[in-house]
């Protein structure tokens, strides 16, 4: 009976362990949404060069796997460390569903929303779900993702 407690102690020391690892390895919900709140202050400061903080990663605007990106009135990402120029009204998830256009619906200028869907964790091919908190900021539609 001992050996048992022992191995089940042992097993939760271990996933507590791993869980922890896990967490420390990507971004909170918590952490994304205080990066959104500070890329909108950075964009009402100065948008240009927010925006192109944002596409650089540069002021702890690029933690793990948390970085701010933004889409201009054409629909168009203005700011992202990839995509920049591309169409994020077009964007759609891995699974079909049309995630741009869910971002621009949702973005108010004041509120913070969330848009959730199925994208790969960097690095990966596998889509997992994703939760981005979506606002508007001047003619900007910004937003932080974070997996779940």
């Amino acid at each position: 009976m001992n050996r048992i407690k022992l191995w089940c102690a042992l097993a939760v020391l271990t996933l507590a362990l791993v869980s922890t690892a896990i967490a420390g390895e990507f971004g909170t919900a918590e952490e994304a949404k205080a990066m959104l709140e500070k890329a909108v202050a950075a964009v009402k400061a100065n948008k240009a060069e927010a925006l192109a903080k944002f596409a650089k990663g540069e002021d702890g605007f690029k933690d793990r796997d948390l970085y701010p990106f933004c889409g201009g009135p054409d629909g168009n990402f203005t700011a992202h460390p990839s995509l920049t120029g591309k169409s994020l009204k077009d964007l759609k998830d891995k699974a079909g569903k049309a995630l741009g256009e869910e971002i621009y619906a949702k973005a108010q200028e004041g509120a913070i929303s969330e848009v959730s869907y199925m994208w790969p964790r960097p690095g990966s091919d596998v889509p997992v779900e994703k939760v981005t908190f979506v606002t508007k900021v001047d003619d900007q539609v910004c937003c932080v993702g974070y997996y779940k």
